[in-house]
């Protein structure tokens, strides 16, 4: 599970609990300018995955750290697919964050938020 906060001009994205162990990450900080955008994405966790490197990824268990796939880096903290959202990246080491969180709507709606100033 990932908490998302906006601090500044910052998307902060905090791994909590287990997650850390398996994902080997536990804060990204990323600059809104950076965020393309977010959305709610149940079925990402049905696309592959790549190479995993490193992480885990237990199928229908949990999907976490980084994995590589045509050329991109996506990280990766998922358990409950329904609970997912893909956040968009440009410029940063990351192509792509899928992550579970615990109510992908206000997530959502925050990140967009602050992308667009309000």
């Amino acid at each position: 599970m990932a908490r998302i906060d906006i601090d500044g001009g910052d998307l902060v994205v905090t791994i909590e609990g287990m997650d850390k162990l398996w994902a080997l990450k536990s804060r990204l900080s990323i600059p809104l300018t950076n965020v393309r955008g977010a959305t709610i994405d149940p079925g990402a966790v049905k696309e592959p995955k790549g190479i995993r490197a490193p992480g885990a990824h237990l199928p229908g268990v949990i999907v976490a750290g980084t994995f590589h796939r045509e050329g991109e880096r996506v990280f990766w903290d998922v358990r409950d697919p329904a609970k997912a959202i893909v956040i968009e990246l440009a410029d940063e080491r990351y192509a792509r964050l899928i992550i579970q969180v615990d109510d992908p709507r206000a997530a959502v709606e925050l990140i967009e938020g602050a992308r667009h100033g309000a």
